[in-house]
């Protein structure tokens, strides 16, 4: 599948608004979050969620990202090994079938778990955008969508990009 249709820039379809200023979008409203995963799924794209707010420990964030993108059972629950595993998810090893559109992955309560552990919560992220660009080069679609309940909350760049807040939150700044 081609990652993007020419239209799109014109069109302006859910998924290419999400990815086309980074592969991380930041959302505060549930009810946003919501309708856009219902609107992801409904497009066929592979749509999976951790909570974060549960994630006392660095354990507990591999443990999560592990289950729900199916990590096979060698995974090393550290951050290199999780940089591997997603690259295998990014040319669709595992995680999601060639068949889905794309892949998102939703992390809920994100604020909770980055008071505990700002390093491990960023490198979680950096990691995904990172593996979501090497996706796009062979024309698969992954992107993380981050709620938080902190609208303060300040992101150092991922994947060498600025964190975004989605386009509807945007919109209506609060």
């Amino acid at each position: 599948m081609a990652t993007w249709d020419l239209s799109d820039e014109l069109n302006h379809p859910l998924d290419f608004l999400l990815i086309q200023n980074g592969f991380i979008n930041l959302f505060h409203q549930h009810a946003i979050l919501h309708e856009t995963t219902l609107w992801l799924r409904n497009h066929r794209y592979q749509v999976v969620q951790v909570d974060a707010a549960a994630w006392q420990t660095q354990a507990d964030l591999h443990r999560d990202v592990a289950l729900a993108l199916n990590f096979p059972d060698y995974y090393g629950s550290n951050f290199d090994a999780l940089n591997d595993c997603l690259r295998d998810v990014a040319v669709q090893s595992y995680g999601w079938a060639a068949a889905d559109t794309g892949l998102v992955l939703v992390i809920d309560g994100y604020e909770t778990f980055e008071k505990k552990d700002a390093s491990s919560a960023h490198r979680l992220l950096d990691i995904f955008a990172r593996q979501a660009a090497y996706a796009s080069l062979f024309g698969h679609r992954m992107m993380c969508l981050v709620r938080t309940g902190d609208l303060e909350l300040q992101f150092p760049p991922v994947g060498g990009l600025s964190v975004a807040w989605n386009h509807r939150e945007l919109l209506n700044a609060w």
